[in-house]
């Protein structure tokens, strides 16, 4: 017992040897840099030596056996996590699975969540994922996986228990606004193929609606393929609704397909060549078309970029409810071949300047989620429920239910039934006929 005392005695020693030594590295470095006076290398110096004596003394005391590097990690991952709820430190798996994911095709449950408020809270389930399908909302938040509490959890080990073998289940207790108590939800976990982007067109109306689910790498050249592909439409419904963000190249790149001036996005952090303007070049605009953009809560980060900038910069008319508010910049910066931090660096602002972090994106126009109410649809009288109805105007109305169900197996036009579902897709076809009125095209 005494020896293997002495053992560890001698290796929190070292650890402390080894550690002062990379701290007088870092001294002597330090001695050279601008504006660096000695109030601030003995603040330096005090804060690290308080580290590596915590270091050591959990080794050597804690009661678990816990090697170094271990302990390391756990440091570095509650240093990032206490940043900020976009911060992390991303060990080996981490650091896979996100390269896995920017390429369009991760295993899980296709949800994007956030520490928000200290609570683990969705920002918006992924089309036709696991998630979707069980009615995951943006906004709920997850108060248990498997049972566990998420409570005190950090984002990386909620997203890493989410995460498992394809067909296995998993059940997550849910808090919804506006609901009484939590509910469990029980999913089926499975490969998650994201089609980032997919276009359709409206029923009886010249007008493409593009749907982005998430910002890949592919989006810029999809969408461009689509909108050349239907080069006289009389409008452009951009579908950004439940769409968590990704790669800012790509939400660039997107708002220049539309615009051929002006700056897109500015990004400000702390360091100078952080401090960026981001203009749309006149070579990449393809449409003229009037657009309008589609937007919910769970639109967040890229997808406000995009909706914020077209709307500042007075290309579209933006339909929906108040996006997420997630304005700041993260950078994945590797600290080795295998490990990298997820760090935020900067924040985004508009082409007016204002900002998007905690207040996102306020639409033109308000629509909430949900049918078009039947007044707006209109009243149908069904002849066949007058006593005495014309057999012959009855079999044309068949004839054009026949019509409407061959419509609504075409893949690639969105019917009428289903605009009449959604009343945010038909305020924004409205707003297209009003754009197209204005501009003289109707």
């Amino acid at each position: 017992m005494e020896l293997h005392l002495k053992i560890k005695r001698s290796l929190a020693a070292l650890v402390g040897f080894i550690s002062s030594l990379a701290f007088c590295i870092f001294f002597v470095g330090n001695l050279h840099a601008k504006n660096d006076d000695n109030k601030k290398i003995e603040q330096r110096l005090q804060a690290l030596d308080k580290l590596t004596k915590t270091l050591a003394i959990v080794e050597q005391y804690y009661v678990d056996d816990e090697n170094i590097s271990d302990l390391v990690d756990k440091s570095l991952s509650g240093l990032l996590s206490n940043l900020d709820a976009h911060s992390s430190f991303m060990n080996e798996k981490d650091f896979n699975d996100m390269k896995i994911q920017t390429n369009g095709e991760f295993g899980g449950l296709g949800i994007t969540v956030s520490m928000k408020d200290g609570a683990l809270t969705v920002v918006s389930p992924m089309e036709g994922t696991p998630a979707d399908k069980a009615g995951i909302k943006s906004g709920d938040i997850i108060l248990k996986i498997n049972n566990e509490a998420t409570l005190g959890m950090n984002l990386n080990d909620a997203v890493e228990k989410m995460r498992g073998k394809p067909k296995t289940e998993i059940t997550l207790t849910i808090f919804r606004k506006g609901s009484t108590k939590p509910f469990d939800v029980t999913l089926m976990r499975d490969i998650i193929k994201v089609e980032s982007v997919y276009a359709k067109l409206i029923q009886k109306e010249n007008i493409l609606y593009l749907r982005v689910t998430n910002f890949d790498k592919n989006v810029v050249d999809l969408a461009s393929k689509e909108l050349k592909k239907y080069p006289n439409v009389k409008g452009v419904i951009l579908d950004l609704r439940n769409n968590p963000g990704g790669l800012l190249s790509q939400a660039i790149g997107l708002v220049n397909l539309f615009v051929d001036k002006g700056v897109i996005v500015s990004q400000k952090g702390r360091i100078a060549s952080e401090n960026q303007e981001y203009k749309a070049e006149a070579k990449n605009k393809i449409s003229n078309a009037p657009l309008v953009v589609l937007v919910n809560g769970g639109s967040a980060s890229a997808s406000e970029i995009v909706s914020g900038a077209l709307q500042d910069l007075k290309r579209a008319v933006i339909v929906g409810e108040n996006t997420f508010g997630k304005g700041s910049v993260q950078q994945i910066i590797p600290i080795n071949k295998t490990e990298a931090l997820r760090l935020t660096i900067a924040r985004y602002y508009l082409p007016s300047g204002r900002t998007i972090q905690a207040i996102g994106v306020k639409p033109d126009i308000e629509v909430f989620p949900g049918k078009v109410s039947a007044q707006e649809e209109g009243f149908n009288l069904k002849e066949s429920e007058l006593k005495q109805h014309l057999e012959n105007e009855l079999q044309k109305t068949n004839d054009k239910k026949e019509e409407k169900k061959e419509e609504k197996n075409d893949k690639n036009i969105i019917t009428l039934k289903q605009i009449y579902e959604d009343a945010q897709l038909k305020s924004a076809i409205d707003a297209v006929k009003i754009l197209n009125i204005k501009e003289g095209a109707l």
